[in-house]
């Protein structure tokens, strides 16, 4: 027990050893938190309670209509305590728990919005002073944000042998102005694992080392890029980034978390599209309106087209609303806030209810957006509880196996029918009497005749039972056409002026597109979107691949581009990387080639300390960043190392079928994730993500995601100690080590530092390890006999330390 706890304590040092601590301040609200303010709280608060708590009315002395007022409460003490829902009055209020404290007075809000009142008050209360005055920050709509990019000049610099590509000089003269002076080439062990992580998400073998640092060519690390890019690893990777801001998951979560039984499809479509580089224009055409392309004789094509709406209908939905009005609306909403966040950074959801209080983004533009989605058959049913659309995918292999199929139940049914016809000709012709028969002459029949009918109907019931399930996907199409008129205060009970669908003025070109009466207008908010004079789409996306590149965006908040956002660090290369982008046929892969070719991709994260003094968050990519691998990254690398990575691609891994109960809160629990296949594939349940997951910053499935978390808890640290996956693959990792041909033990360290690490051990780490595995044997002993299995188990624990340490899970 005292060496476990010894070796707890090791690894848990060893995962906070030169991590900086990181604190959260409560007074500086995110704009995810100003967001979720704007669109679950302020509507609530002047529908239901400034009324008589606001700037006319002040019962009972209190306010709800600022900060200030919150805080100082009236009569009966603060209505708020921030970050404490527990002792704050408004929630008591709201619960409507004590008899002389019930608001509000008439009717009670539901449990969602009780619910979102907690996560307020325990997020801070923040409570934007622009939504408490009325005034509107700014709404500038000459913002940056909203300017179609500029092909910029390209800047002059000092140290013109330093750049590799025009990107660099962007970089240098930013540099140069701030007088830093970027950091070193990184060396040849740490490029490869660098790169590899970042296109595949598995770690380099030694073969794959060796063999590029053997290679001299000036163009070694452009072949290896070129590699790492048609590598069918590298659309896994790189599609799972795509998910996070699609918001995948493989449930539905909220209220009903049943199966979404064919969401994978979309996931695979979302892999093979980065794998063949599909145009990023034609990748978010065919993800907002594929289904309304020109019709194609090619079925692939157009089952692939199909599956890519998928992107709008895999969101979570409150199946159980009694309201099917407000079920729709908020599905509707749910699609404009994920178009929003994902394609353009912009947050739409507020201006369900009034005016962006940021952003030129008017009511009126919501609801112009809402009339696209209204029109498009997303569900095929709102009552409780509500269904989902699918639409088929026939193939030929599918059309055959059913035509096969019903031509057998044919054949079976006609067996019955036969039979029951030839038994009721014979008791009529019998019944020469005329007496009245029964209304089921089965009654009647001979026992042999009996047996026999029961036989075929068995068969029948069975063979229906195997029938065969025809493909289909979790995807759209359209429905009624129909604009949709304002909702006052977001309320679908209180209508205001229809409006006419469009797309938010601000982002429209100079002349008004017109949207067809006969389709929803889901193609022509698309090809708005790809328009090469648009302001945001191409600037977001490459903003994108430069986050998931270097850990941080031109644009931090990847998600936002709006006033609440944060202006870019470089706004000409942006602009210029955005403009080389759409030039180059939307390429991602192109993109990847530019950026990653650069002499600021392959810097050194090795610096002097003045530096880092001067530029600590790296603002000005003087050097490269230190980053933790994802979640992924990391369950993938160890089942890699280890031997034991399943690289199957495709398919689905859920054990239970479309739209049923596979998890509840309560005692079902039908999930799995003991799959050695590549994370991706994991099924992905919305209020039950895989633990080792949640640990290591899993983003929320239900949100689009386009920036990370990375924390620094000790219950990492304790994963990585007791995690039975961990154990695995460290015992998996020690049993491939001990199965190589040569018995010796600084042999098979040198090849575990490899593995893991990616370079040669060292003449200490050698003599520690040797004396590790030893110090654990002699441990064991008492309690195991076995001097062959004491031996794998002391390698196994030398495994695990070596998996759970900074170097395994951090990149340089």
């Amino acid at each position: 027990m005292g060496r476990r706890w010894l070796l707890t304590m090791i690894l848990v040092v060893g995962w906070f050893h030169c991590h900086f601590a990181v604190s959260v301040a409560a007074e500086a609200p995110t704009p995810e938190q100003l967001q979720f303010f704007e669109t679950s709280i302020r509507p609530v608060l002047v529908e239901h309670c400034q009324k008589c708590h606001g700037e006319t009315k002040q019962w009972g002395s209190l306010r709800l209509d600022s900060a200030k007022a919150l805080l100082e409460g009236g009569d009966s003490g603060a209505a708020v305590v921030p970050g404490q829902p527990e002792k704050s009055l408004l929630i008591r209020a709201i619960r409507q728990q004590d008899e002389d404290l019930k608001m509000p007075p008439k009717g009670k809000l539901s449990d969602k919005q009780v619910a979102d009142f907690i996560l307020w008050i325990k997020q801070g209360a923040h409570y934007p002073a622009a939504a408490e005055s009325g005034k509107v920050r700014s709404r500038d709509p000459n913002h940056w944000t909203f300017k179609t990019p500029i092909d910029p000049a390209v800047p002059t610099i000092r140290d013109t042998a330093w750049p590799k590509s025009v990107l660099d000089h962007f970089i240098l003269a930013k540099l140069e102005t701030e007088k830093l002076a970027p950091a070193a080439p990184a060396d040849k062990r740490a490029l490869i694992r660098r790169a590899t992580f970042d296109v595949t998400g598995l770690p380099p073998t030694p073969e794959e080392i060796e063999k590029f640092l053997a290679d001299n060519d000036p163009d070694a690390f452009a072949k290896l890029v070129d590699r790492l890019l048609a590598s069918a690893a590298y659309g896994e990777r790189w599609g799972r980034h795509w998910l996070d801001v699609a918001r995948y998951a493989d449930s539905n979560g909220l209220d009903e978390n049943v199966a979404q039984g064919n969401a994978w499809r979309y996931r695979d479509y979302v892999v093979a599209a980065f794998n063949i580089d599909k145009p990023y224009d034609q990748f978010l055409v065919e993800q907002i309106a594929g289904d309304l392309l020109p019709a194609t004789d090619d079925v692939a094509v157009r089952n692939e087209r199909l599956i890519a709406t998928g992107f709008l209908a895999i969101g979570p939905k409150v199946l159980a609303e009694v309201d099917e009005s407000k079920m729709q609306m908020d599905i509707v909403d749910e699609q404009i806030d994920t178009l929003g966040r994902a394609i353009l950074g912009m947050t739409f959801g507020c201006a369900r209810c009034h005016d962006h209080k940021f952003d030129p983004i008017q009511t009126a533009d919501y609801y112009g957006l809402a009339g696209i989605f209204k029109s498009t058959r997303t569900m095929d049913s709102f009552k409780k509880v509500a269904k989902w659309h699918e639409n088929p995918l026939p193939t030929p292999e599918a059309l055959a196996q059913k035509t096969a199929f019903d031509a057998q139940l044919a054949t079976a049914k006609g067996a019955i029918q036969k039979l029951t016809d030839a038994a009721d000709t014979k008791l009529k012709e019998a019944n020469s009497k005329g007496e009245k028969l029964p209304e089921k002459l089965e009654t009647l029949y001979p026992e042999e005749t009996k047996v026999e009918l029961k036989r075929l109907r068995d068969e029948l019931a069975k063979l229906e039972k195997a029938a065969p399930e025809m493909p289909s996907a979790m995807s759209v199409s359209d429905d009624t056409v129909a604009d949709v008129a304002i909702h006052i205060r977001g309320n679908p009970l209180k209508l205001g002026e229809v409006v006419a669908r469009h797309v938010p003025t601000v982002l429209e070109g100079p002349t008004a597109r017109e949207f067809s009466t006969k389709s929803s207008g889901r193609l022509e908010l698309a090809q708005s979107l790809i328009e090469k004079r648009h302001p945001l789409t191409s600037r977001v996306l490459v903003n994108r691949v430069w986050r998931w590149h270097f850990g941080k965006g031109l644009v931090r908040t990847t998600d936002n581009f709006g006033l609440l956002g944060e202006p870019a660090t470089h706004p000409e290369l942006l602009d210029w990387l955005a403009i080389r982008f759409m030039e180059q046929g939307w390429s991602i892969k192109k993109l990847h080639r530019l950026i990653m070719l650069s002499s600021t991709y392959q810097l050194s994260s090795h610096v002097d300390p003045t530096v880092v003094e001067r530029d600590p968050e790296n603002l000005f990519y003087g050097r490269s960043t230190i980053q933790r691998l994802e979640a992924e990254e990391i369950r993938d690398a160890m089942l890699a190392v280890s031997g034991k990575l399943d690289r199957t691609l495709g398919g689905s891994l859920l054990n239970v079928k479309n739209r049923a109960y596979f998890f509840d809160h309560t005692s079902k629990d039908l999930t799995d994730y003991s799959s050695p296949r590549r994370s991706i594939y994991l099924p992905v349940v919305r209020n039950n993500v895989y633990d080792l997951f949640q640990l290591l910053d899993y983003p929320d499935a239900a949100i689009p995601t386009g920036d990370r978390t990375t924390t620094t808890v000790a219950p990492q640290a304790l994963l990585m100690m007791n995690s039975d996956f961990v154990s695995k693959a460290s015992a998996d990792l020690a049993e491939r080590l001990l199965g190589l041909p040569q018995k010796d033990d600084v042999r098979r360290i040198e090849e575990l530092y490899l593995l893991a690490y990616g370079r040669v051990v060292t003449p200490d780490e050698i003599e520690q390890s040797k004396s590790f595995v030893a110090e654990i044997e002699k441990a064991l002993q008492p309690s195991d006999p076995d001097p062959a299995n004491r031996h794998k188990r002391a390698w196994a624990t030398l495994c695990q330390v070596v998996l759970a340490a900074n170097e395994f899970i951090y990149v340089q």
